[in-house]
């Protein structure tokens, strides 16, 4: 309502930014309540299938908007920075907290590396246009098409990982047989995060829902309105701006329950809340967003980067496989994680 009111009453820029990436994470909060109070109707996989569906509308609307108003820079940043935030500055603050609170923590290493793997192998795909066009080969004239033919196959790729979530196959899922490749936070990790709660009723869940998209798509409208002002404002670059406020805007209380579970020793279901938030924006919230600009605004979404945004990417995806290969983490690692994701958005504050 905040938002809202200085949206329409033409409130300073600044200010109305901030209220609705406030809002946009209450959102995302309200999505995640909802999923969760599904799930004991609908099973842990079953639930997971639809968080991941629900649980990024917001960063979603936020690109398609950005997309509409022609800042294809923001979005290519958005979906990097998303993808840092969560594998370098999230799971860096997982490890750091839960280490100095409870020394070294140890967690069944097969999920989370095949999580892993999955990742470093999205990334590969999504780098393949840039490669294509930095080397002069014969794809370069064809960059969009390019894009759209990875976008299309990490797609199936994901889709193909849905039939595992709901099963629960043995070699991507939790100890307690809740899904890994699919989910973000999973009936089972939100429950762990939180006190227990009287169950809503079914039509109160579907009704919240329902509710968190409309107000998605009006607040994410109100967000995009007031950004090219407020980084005019700020003196704030494109690429600095989608790189790490919007991507940390977009997932805020999912980055939260990771932190949460890592600091209640809960490190099987930290990683992988955080390291399937990762891989959902990689296998489907960035192939969405590829096919979508083909019918949204004035310019294809391509998958040709910034050489120095393609090599973040790969560093991230390479560095966070490292440290969940061995099944422990210590807070030393956490603290390097950190330091990179910085050292990673300094560069990018000049655009």
């Amino acid at each position: 309502m905040i938002a809202g009111a200085l949206t329409y009453s033409h409130a300073g820029a600044v200010a109305t930014f901030v209220a609705s990436a406030a809002a946009l994470s209450l959102l995302a909060m309200l999505v995640g309540h909802a999923t969760d109070q599904l799930g004991s109707r609908m099973g842990p996989g079953a639930t997971g299938v639809l968080q991941s569906a629900l649980g990024n509308l917001p960063e979603l609307f936020v690109c398609i908007f950005s997309l509409r108003a022609g800042l294809v820079t923001v979005v290519q940043s958005a979906i990097v920075g998303s993808i840092l935030a969560n594998s370098l500055l999230v799971l860096g603050l997982a490890i750091t907290v839960g280490g100095l609170k409870h020394g070294t923590q140890r967690f069944a290493s097969e999920p989370p590396r095949m999580v892993a793997t999955l990742l470093l192998l999205a990334v590969g795909a999504l780098m393949m246009p840039t490669l294509a066009h930095e080397l002069h080969t014969p794809a370069e004239p064809h960059e969009s098409t390019l894009s759209a033919a990875c976008a299309i196959v990490l797609l199936l790729v994901f889709a193909a990982s849905v039939p595992f979530s709901l099963k629960g196959d043995p070699a991507i899922v939790c100890p307690d047989g809740s899904s890994g490749v699919a989910v973000l936070e999973t009936a089972a990790a939100s429950q762990e995060a939180r006190e227990p709660h009287p169950p809503w009723p079914l039509w109160l869940a579907l009704g919240a829902l329902a509710a968190a998209g409309v107000g998605a798509a009006f607040v994410s409208e109100w967000f995009v309105g007031v950004l090219e002002p407020t980084m005019a404002s700020l003196g704030l670059s494109e690429a600095f701006t989608g790189l790490v406020i919007v991507a940390i805007a977009g997932n805020a209380v999912e980055n939260v329950v990771g932190i949460q579970l890592a600091a209640r020793n809960k490190s099987d279901y930290a990683m992988s809340v955080i390291l399937n938030s990762s891989l959902q924006i990689a296998l489907a919230v960035t192939p969405v967003l590829v096919l979508l600009s083909f019918f949204v605004g004035t310019t294809p979404l391509t998958l040709v980067l910034p050489p120095l945004l393609m090599a973040s990417l790969a560093m991230s995806a390479i560095i966070s496989a490292v440290i969940v290969f061995d099944g422990e983490s210590i807070w030393l690692e956490g603290i390097a994680l950190i330091g990179l994701y910085v050292i990673i958005a300094a560069s990018f504050w000049w655009g």
